[in-house]
């Protein structure tokens, strides 16, 4: 008899500790977004796909087509090509893609990049339906932003 109202007992009790959580939680602020209808604020420190960065002053991008982050990229998803121009000092970057359903997002190519030429995106609503919209054409993201 006295196992019956010791695990009685115990029962209960387990039972009001879980009804002051849940009233505790009740009356706390809330801490979710109601996310399609509310836009998240994105940290400085958010690792999206990588991006070309763009000189403040002339709006072009900081890219010298060296190749250096696609000979790093442990996935191989970077492909860089440049041409030599008549009139232009150095190679000018022609090409510029990123297959981000290859990109593992360590961070490499930023690393390595010599002019620091690529940072982080801040996009992170990268669903989609089908492979192609997971090929970024960089440069032509460059050339679109304001």
């Amino acid at each position: 008899m006295k196992s019956y109202f010791s695990v009685l007992f115990t029962g209960a009790w387990s039972l009001i500790l879980g009804l002051k959580v849940t009233i505790k939680a009740l009356f706390s602020p809330i801490v979710t977004y109601q996310y399609p209808r509310e836009k998240l604020e994105v940290t400085p420190n958010y690792r999206g796909h990588i991006d070309l960065v763009k000189f403040a002053d002339t709006g072009t991008h900081k890219c010298i087509s060296c190749g250096s982050c696609m000979r790093d990229c442990p996935s191989d998803c970077i492909v860089v090509e440049g041409e030599k121009r008549e009139g232009v000092k150095g190679k000018v970057l022609t090409i510029f893609t990123l297959d981000f359903t290859k990109c593992s997002l360590c961070g490499a190519c930023v690393e390595v990049c010599p002019t620091k030429a690529l940072d982080y995106s801040n996009d992170y609503e990268l669903a989609g339906f089908a492979r192609e919209e997971f090929y970024y054409d960089l440069l032509k993201r460059v050339e679109e932003r304001e």
